[in-house]
């Protein structure tokens, strides 16, 4: 884990607090300022805080990978009418309910040579207070329904929000899955200018940059369309998430 960061913040707040003659108010400020920090490391899953997270690929060439969180939708199937289009795959983090409204259409995504990752079954607003054992339950049933759709296996999962903490850190140890993150933020669910969407999306994007999107949109369909062009123009490549891992497993 990268700690280091924290580490030394640390070693600060007790060197205050050592400076200061360790008054009552001392110490609640290093405790607030602390808490806050790990509350940063919660929720910033490039800083690899509980789980050591993929979020890019360690390339000199010119490719990114695209994925796309919480289908699929009844949006799905255009995105995937796009990406064959412009001869493109990408790797998709599946929510166990989503798959059960749709499991024509997660059987498409597999069909397509697109690569599958978990997202828990029920995708829920309170992920980062859930037990370790509700967490691996949400894992599980995702596997399961992925298992009665398909024959499709995965070992990647993504957690919702981007969300850590120690009892998910434990569920992801448990069911043997390996974290992926990302290092470009398209906040797509969030912005409604399309135009800010991908400028943010092209501003950030670096050798091995793995994207975040949502197939759950006609807006960010839009913007995934302006996507490829600019990739086609700036001589990008794509490549799909498990291609880290595996590569991983041969080193």
């Amino acid at each position: 884990m990268k700690h280091y960061p924290f580490i030394l913040f640390y070693l600060f707040c007790n060197a205050f607090i050592y400076a200061f003659h360790g008054s009552f108010w001392v110490y609640i400020a290093c405790f607030l300022a602390f808490s806050a920090v790990v509350v940063w490391g919660s929720f910033d899953i490039e800083l690899g805080y509980f789980v050591n997270s993929i979020t890019h690929k360690r390339t000199k060439t010119n490719e990114i990978a695209l994925t796309f969180d919480d289908g699929p939708t009844e949006f799905t199937p255009n995105f995937l009418d796009l990406l064959k289009e412009h001869q493109v795959k990408a790797t998709f983090f599946c929510i166990g309910k989503q798959i059960e409204k749709y499991p024509e259409t997660f059987q498409r995504i597999i069909a397509e040579g697109h690569t599958i990752g978990n997202h828990t079954f029920s995708h829920s607003n309170n992920t980062g207070f859930l037990s370790v054992s509700k967490m691996i339950e949400e894992i599980e049933k995702c596997d399961e329904i992925m298992a009665k759709t398909s024959t499709i296996k995965t070992d990647l999962y993504r957690p919702p929000f981007g969300v850590t903490n120690p009892s998910i850190a434990k569920a992801i140890k448990r069911t043997r899955k390996k974290s992926i993150g990302w290092n470009v933020r398209s906040l797509d669910t969030i912005i409604d200018d399309e135009k800010k969407i991908y400028k943010r999306i092209t501003k950030g994007l670096k050798k091995g940059s793995i994207i975040l999107l949502h197939d759950t949109s006609e807006k960010t369909y839009r913007v995934l369309a302006d996507l490829l062009l600019f990739l086609k123009d700036k001589k990008y490549s794509t490549f799909t998430v498990d291609s880290i891992t595996k590569s991983k497993k041969n080193d």
